[in-house]
């Protein structure tokens, strides 16, 4: 296994990393890379092409690490609802057309996000959300259950968004990119009957909901400048 690889294995840069980091590590983008990333500002402009980190080198004692793509809709859920909260994190970025040892041994599913706490390791975003919810000051889930209990489904809702703007944006043809268009305009039709009307979904107070649909609307600033597709036409709330 990767883990188990003698230190002199790995890069140069690897070793250089590793060596004057005082017991930490710290990540590069490749393994010709003679400057690394800072520890506290790991999340770097490209995902790095270099598999020479290993677990051991994971055994950290900051509190939180967020592993992710260098963009995915589900690990920036986490990383608003950290953000929130004023919580100090770091980012490892991983490159999932190639996923390094660690990581899958890490990621049961092979996916992201993953959040180290320590020695654990926390997967599905959804899982993370309610770790947060429950372990960090400022609550982003409404104080009545049934409340809480709703906003947990338009969760869902926003990740079933989600695959509508992936069939949407992967359509191999005309014909699919109107049926992906169709299933997207029903659910922000359906999100709009819901909506509060006020700045976030249910009023005035930003919840987990807000989180989850902030990068289902990010995709629109690269929509809108292709073509109006009337996605979010006639919904005030939304658009």
């Amino acid at each position: 296994a990767v883990a188990n690889r003698r230190p002199e294995t790995r890069c140069k840069a690897a070793q250089a990393a590793i060596a004057s980091s005082e017991g930490r590590w710290r990540i590069f983008k490749s393994c010709q890379v003679d400057a690394f990333a800072s520890i506290l500002n790991v999340h770097l402009e490209s995902p790095y092409k270099c598999n020479c980190i290993y677990l051991e080198d994971l055994k950290v004692t900051d509190p939180m690490t967020l592993v992710s793509p260098h963009l995915c809709p589900y690990v920036q859920r986490a990383a608003i609802a950290l953000s929130e909260r004023n919580q100090p994190y770091r980012r490892i970025t991983v490159d999932l057309s190639n996923k390094p040892e660690w990581f899958r041994a890490l990621s049961p599913l092979g996916k992201v996000p993953l959040l180290q706490i320590g020695d654990q390791v926390l997967f599905e975003s959804a899982a993370i959300l309610e770790y947060l919810e429950e372990t960090l000051p400022g609550p982003l889930h409404p104080a009545d259950p049934v409340a809480r209990a709703r906003h947990r489904g338009w969760i869902e809702f926003a990740s079933a968004a989600l695959n509508d703007i992936a069939r949407f944006y992967s359509a191999a043809d005309e014909a699919g990119l109107s049926q992906a268009a169709a299933g997207l305009r029903t659910k922000f039709e359906r999100l709009e009957a819901e909506h509060s009307g006020g700045t976030w979904f249910a009023g005035q107070a930003f919840s987990l909901v807000d989180a989850a649909f902030a990068p289902v609307f990010r995709y629109f600033d690269v929509f809108d400048g292709i073509s109006d597709f009337g996605l979010l036409r006639d919904l005030p709330k939304l658009a």
